[in-house]
This record gives C-alpha cells, sequence and structure tokens, in this order.
C-alpha cells in the first residue's frame, strides 16, 4: 500500500522558517513528481510547489523566493523549506505523487 506521511509542521511566528518533509518509502520515488499543496477551511487545496523527477521545479507566485522543494531520491523523502513565512501561509499542506495523498500537516503562522 502507498503511503506518503508528512512531518514537519507546527506553530511559528511570522518570519519564522519550518521544514516539511514528506516519507514516500513506498512509492516508485525516483521516476515520480512531487507536490505540495495547502488547503484552508473552505477553500479548494491549491498548489505550493512541485519537483519532477529530473528536479524541475515551479512555485505558486505567492511562495516564490520563500519557500523551495527538494527531494533525496536515496531516503525518498522530499522536502517544503518554507522561510519568511507569513500569516496567509496559515494552512494544513498535503505532500502529493499522483494519485497518492498524505494525511496533511498542520501550519500555523502567528502575527
Amino acid at each position: 500500500q502507498v503511503q506518503l506521511v508528512e512531518s514537519g509542521g507546527g506553530l511559528v511566528q511570522s518570519g519564522g522558517s519550518l521544514r516539511l518533509s514528506c516519507d514516500a518509502h513506498t512509492i516508485r520515488f525516483a521516476i515520480s513528481a512531487i507536490s505540495w499543496y495547502r488547503q484552508t477551511p473552505g477553500n479548494q487545496r491549491e498548489l505550493v510547489a512541485l519537483i519532477s523527477y529530473d528536479d524541475f521545479t515551479t512555485y505558486a507566485d505567492s511562495v516564490k523566493g520563500r519557500f523551495t522543494i527538494s527531494r533525496d531520491n536515496v531516503k525518498k523523502v522530499a522536502y517544503l523549506q518554507m522561510n519568511n513565512l507569513k500569516v496567509d501561509d496559515t494552512a494544513v499542506y498535503y505532500c502529493h505523487s499522483s494519485p497518492y495523498w498524505g494525511q496533511g500537516t498542520q501550519v500555523t503562522v502567528s502575527s
């Protein structure tokens, strides 16, 4: 059974940093694109960042220059480094590798 397990969420002050991890041991990680989405109550999930199997990356305009997505194909883990966090970044963050989703991890940024 495929599992994507996120970790690293938490409470941080505005301007702070967090690093999210997505443990994907049970998928063909090296040939899979990995993405991070986020969702706030009453809203649809939005794409935050994506990294292709060959390390092409793309970001939502709202996080460009602040967030960095990366992957470790040996450990089969994807990361989302989030710097200069803003209150508007507060959301549940999900790891995705089609068609699978993780359970989500809460990120809360206080002012």
